[in-house]
């Protein structure tokens, strides 16, 4: 178990957990006056997104030389720190909603949290570990400015406050998050 707690600690682990915890609290607190209106999707989606950011600080270690040369099968290892790390977004958010009222449901949160954590496993392996919030950030950025979704190019661009059952959004989060997680995972993050 000392590998575990040896690679938590080199990811910056601790941090980002508290970093997504502050930031989850955070919105949610902020949420709960009903601000946006009932079934507003902007604030699960500041939540996830911010938590997807936080976490992406993990996806590279220390020593990028060390990381490549070492004795150990980094591919599942990679993989399974992408789909962990959104794991852990998702439950957190889902927690907090259990204190008080739903800011979204299950099936949005989950396609959300897996569409961001592929962005930013694709800002990992294009820009490195310390600029691979900024694919998650770009994009949450654009789909709040976005025009209407009205067209599948309009919906593919907000893909993050479309309803859970709409196609193009939940296409749009797969191929996010495969992409992402398979290119991160073969690749590493960037030097």
């Amino acid at each position: 178990m000392r590998w575990l707690t040896l690679y938590a600690r080199s990811r910056q682990v601790p941090a980002s957990l508290a970093a997504v915890l502050i930031s989850t609290v955070a919105v949610w607190a902020l949420a709960r006056d009903g601000g946006g209106g009932p079934g507003d999707p902007r604030p699960p989606v500041l939540v996830l997104a911010t938590g997807a950011m936080a976490a992406s600080i993990g996806l590279s270690g220390q020593d990028l030389a060390l990381d490549r040369t070492a004795a150990i099968r980094w591919v599942p290892r990679r993989a399974a720190h992408v789909l962990l790390a959104g794991a852990v977004v998702a439950v957190m958010l889902l927690t907090v909603q259990t204190m008080g009222e739903s800011l979204a449901t299950t099936a949005f949160i989950v396609r959300d949290c897996a569409g961001l954590m592929g962005l930013a496993a694709l800002g990992a392996a294009l820009l490195g570990g310390q600029y691979a919030w900024t694919l998650p950030f770009a994009w949450l950025s654009f789909s709040f400015f976005a025009p209407p979704p009205t067209s599948v190019p309009t919906q593919v661009a907000a893909w993050m406050l479309l309803p859970p059952g709409t196609a193009a959004g939940t296409w749009t989060a797969v191929v996010l998050v495969v992409a992402g997680t398979a290119v991160y995972a073969v690749a590493g993050p960037r030097r």
